[in-house]
């Protein structure tokens, strides 16, 4: 009897957008309703960056419910941080705030620059800044000190930030100077 070898794969089809509708079906077909509502069993509301390589859930040991997870690039305290982190806290319930930046951000390698080269190439400025950065702890440091500074929340002591390695998988605690 021939020994066969495994056959690879076959290509997905369609595009990734419905590979996840795909997947959701699946998940969907699966789901019971937990009976939470949104607000976090932990009190904590984490905010990082959307970098992909970041299983946020995986390395702090969180469950379905246990957080707010905000995310955006860099993981930075822009306004619209503080607008989510507000709407966490006052509405609902949230009294911690943990900022996680990481290792090797994308951030660390563009300028403001940026906004430039996009106004020339679509004819219109953005509005937002890019908030890149060239120091990972001092970016940290800042956005500590924009959550900490913010009249629109109500809970700014416990606020401790972090910078997550993406090749060992830990945590660093930056320290407020």
């Amino acid at each position: 009897m021939p020994i066969t070898a495994p056959q690879p794969p076959e290509p997905a089809t369609g595009s990734v957008t419905d590979r996840l509708v795909d997947a959701n079906r699946r998940y969907a077909a699966a789901f019971h309703d937990p009976g939470m509502d949104a607000r976090p069993v932990l009190k904590v509301a984490v905010v990082a960056c959307m970098d992909a390589r970041i299983d946020l859930h995986a390395a702090l040991g969180l469950e379905l419910g246990d957080c707010h997870t905000i995310r955006n690039a860099g993981g930075v305290v822009t306004d619209d941080t503080i607008r989510s982190l507000t709407i966490s806290q006052r509405a609902l319930g949230t009294r911690s705030v943990v900022l996680i930046h990481h290792t090797g951000c994308g951030l660390q390698t563009i300028t403001e620059d940026f906004r430039t080269e996009l106004e020339h190439e679509v004819g219109q400025r953005p509005t937002w800044a890019v908030e890149a950065f060239t120091d990972v702890d001092q970016d940290v440091r800042q956005s500590m000190a924009r959550v900490r500074t913010s009249p629109f929340l109500a809970h700014t002591d416990d606020v401790r930030g972090f910078v997550f390695d993406v090749h060992t998988g830990l945590l660093r605690e930056i320290t407020a100077q």
